[in-house]
């Protein structure tokens, strides 16, 4: 069963039991817990645990593999050109971290310049999310520029049906602030319910600071190695 990926926390919240007696009917043997345990994965993805508030804060962000060419614009070049010789400027790859709005527009400009060079027009009633999944469109290697990992890709997957289901040729940013906005209540309700069923210990909070308390212990460590 699909459970709907929610970008406001009022909607999500009225529509919990409905979706938890969906499950039900759906799973056979379940529990609220499994729901919950279910539900979780979609959003821990987009919050993170505050040390200085002692709580989860949005995290809305990926971290993405960028081809770039160091220095080519002093040189007064293009991509791709050659410096003396047969030299050329070979693209370096560099970790850069974009907002999860970027990445959508990001997706979103990749699936209409592949619609648009292979002369695609949409049908009618179809949507961007028809294309979400072709991972020879979304994650073909460009010379310069992000590459999109497939595993990654795909736990964003919810997100970004949810996000750009009715997008035209940019993302909406009112939509995104709606969801940076709801996205630690929906997981701080997930999480009081799963206090509630008696199982705190596998919720969002109790990960998440657990890992970051972890971090932050080899961290120190690696910093004290160095230093003695």
């Amino acid at each position: 069963m699909k459970v709907p990926f929610y970008l406001n926390f009022k909607d999500f919240e009225a529509d919990y039991y409905d979706n938890l007696e969906k499950w039900f009917e759906n799973q056979g043997n379940t529990s609220e817990t499994d729901f919950l345990l279910y539900i979780k994965d979609m959003y821990k993805e987009y919050v993170c645990y505050s040390f200085s508030e002692d709580k989860l804060v949005p995290e809305a962000s990926v971290e993405l593999q960028n081809y770039v060419f160091p220095n080519y614009e002093k040189y007064g070049l293009s991509f791709g050109a050659e410096l003396g010789g047969n030299a050329k400027f070979t693209p370096v790859a560099e970790k850069k971290t974009i907002s999860m709005m970027e990445y959508a527009q990001h997706i979103l400009d990749s699936i209409h310049d592949y619609l648009s060079k292979n002369k695609i027009t949409m049908k009618e009633n179809e949507t961007i999310s028809a294309y979400l999944h072709n991972s020879y469109i979304i994650c073909e290697k460009r010379s310069f520029g992000f590459y999109i990992d497939s595993i990654q890709h795909q736990k964003k997957l919810p997100f970004l049906n949810a996000f750009l289901s009715s997008a035209g040729n940019t993302v909406s940013m009112s939509l995104y602030r709606i969801f940076y906005n709801s996205v630690t209540k929906i997981v701080d309700f997930i999480d009081f319910r799963l206090k509630e069923v008696e199982a705190f210990e596998q919720s969002v909070f109790y990960e998440l600071k657990s890992e970051a308390f972890v971090k932050r212990h080899f961290k120190n460590q690696n910093y004290l190695t160095i230093f003695n």
